[in-house]
């Protein structure tokens, strides 16, 4: 009994002196002016604190909430400022600054239906007051805005979208919700840094939002970073168990990585029928994910030069590159189908196109050798010409002159029209030609390594294919054809 006693003693003496209702009035007075004074100096933290001082003084005072409701704004802290905003208009619902300062903190943080409910408000107690007008009007443009981009959202036109966000995020700086659809919108545009930026700003004020995990993870899903993307997308359905966008991302993220990895494997294990197999099923998942599809269509263009479908494989690379114009594997990869396929003016193209992104030694080799295959093509193909390999040995081109000599040769056609003999006449020379030169191992060597003959002095144009057929064939008066019946000749040797 002494000891509690004891304690009602301790607490009689620490007990607060209780002031009057008009000395609390007059103190409370006091701090709001002294929070005037540093609201005047832009010292908002010490405003907050004297105008805080003044609500616990007198907590039904209505202007002392809409003050500290404005310096709560000043500060940024737009949710805060609500609460205080809201409770001055419930002590007084004519107080007109605190139906404004209400409907200013509804709109920064979003909620422009809201807003304008406050300011119409502001306009029933005073419709002269130009500010209420103006917020109004603001609240009117957010509301239309946003429609702009619901719309624009479906059509999947992200730039309008972004721009409809910006335009709103100017009356409403504290909205999240806005930002995170601008996010969005900029990832799906590909311009991931913006993204993140946007997304990472939300994070370090608010580390569970759900909506900026799913953007952050969004951005490395496209980024091709599948699974780390996948770990932003399991944190934002801890936070948020129901986001549908969330759940569809991670759901494709870890179908898009199974499928790759599979078809890596076959690859691998040359199973190339299975990879292609894998990678088209991959690139069905999502069609958004532009860099991992660049990467799939490549692999199956690979697969696909493999197996010797060159057309395919270029069309492959060619997909790649529409949505990934920096990807130098897939120029590399096109520029090789190009050059087994003859195609070198496109090899030559794309390799100028690797060789001006990354100057190496390798690639600069790569546009050298298929800039002297470009030149060998636009002469005249000797192999071609006599219907020999370019490994053919020196009886084999002296066996294919004789065949194809004795087949044009002027005088086996001189019963042909003009225009037959003319064509004849023209495919004899170039035999010779051809047989000139592939005869010759010099020549040969010159030609076949891309270096100009006229470099030697021979003209290709002067020569006398006839002169070649009589050395070929034992000299003047060696050979002759004659007629042996309507359309039908034979050759003989003097």
């Amino acid at each position: 009994m002494a000891a509690a006693a004891e304690c009602d003693v301790v607490m009689a003496e620490t007990e607060p002196e209780l002031l009057d209702d008009e000395e609390a009035k007059r103190e409370a007075e006091s701090f709001k002016e002294q929070g005037n004074a540093y609201y005047a100096k832009k010292d908002y933290n010490e405003a907050y604190n004297y105008y805080t001082k003044a609500i616990d003084m007198c907590p039904k005072n209505a202007s002392y909430y809409g003050n500290r409701a404005a310096t709560l704004m000043m500060l940024g802290r737009f949710r805060e400022a609500l609460g205080d905003a809201q409770q001055s208009v419930r002590l007084d619902d004519s107080f007109v600054r605190g139906h404004l300062r209400e409907g200013k903190c509804h709109l920064s943080l979003g909620n422009a239906m809201a807003a304008r409910r406050s300011f119409q408000r502001a306009l029933e107690l005073d419709h002269k007051n130009a500010q209420a007008q103006q917020e109004f009007k603001n609240a009117n443009a957010v509301i239309e805005y946003e429609k702009i981009a619901e719309t624009d959202f479906e059509k999947r036109d992200f730039r309008k979208v972004v721009f409809c966000m910006d335009r709103a995020l100017e009356y409403a700086p504290a909205c999240h919700r806005f930002k995170i659809i601008k996010a969005e919108c900029l990832a799906m545009l590909g311009r991931h840094p913006e993204a993140q930026s946007v997304a990472s700003d939300i994070l370090r004020m608010d580390s569970t939002n759900a909506d900026a995990l799913y953007v952050r993870g969004l951005c490395l899903y496209y980024e091709d970073c599948i699974e780390k993307a996948v770990q932003f997308f399991v944190q934002a359905l801890r936070m948020a168990p129901d986001h549908e966008k969330a759940c569809v991302a991670c759901r494709n993220a870890k179908a898009l990585k199974a499928k790759k990895e599979d078809g890596n494997k076959a690859f691998k294990e040359g199973n190339y029928k299975l990879a292609y197999e894998l990678y088209t099923e991959a690139l069905g998942i999502d069609p958004n994910n532009i860099k991992t599809n660049a990467k799939l269509y490549c692999n199956r263009g690979t697969v696909n030069s493999k197996l010797r479908k060159l057309d395919d494989a270029i069309e492959d690379c060619t997909n790649a590159v529409k949505l990934d114009d920096t990807y130098i594997k897939a120029y590399l990869r096109r520029a090789q189908c190009y050059m087994d396929t003859e195609q070198y003016e496109e090899a030559v193209r794309d390799y100028e196109k690797v060789y001006q992104t990354e100057k190496t030694k390798e690639h600069k080799q790569l546009l050298k050798n298929a800039q002297l295959e470009l030149k060998k093509s636009k002469r005249k193909d000797y192999y071609k010409i006599l219907g020999v390999d370019k490994n053919a040995s020196e009886d084999e081109i002296k066996k294919a002159y004789r065949k194809r000599a004795l087949m044009h040769h002027p005088d086996r056609h001189s019963g042909a029209s003009a225009e037959v003999q003319k064509e004849e006449e023209k495919k004899f020379k170039e035999v010779g030609e051809a047989f000139t030169i592939l005869s010759d191992p010099k020549k040969k060597t010159r030609y076949d390594s891309g270096q100009d003959l006229d470099e030697e002095g021979m003209n290709m144009g002067d020569f006398d294919a006839n002169n070649i057929f009589k050395a070929f064939f034992g000299g003047p008066g060696g050979f002759s054809f004659e007629a042996s019946g309507p359309g039908n000749f034979f050759f003989q040797f003097g």
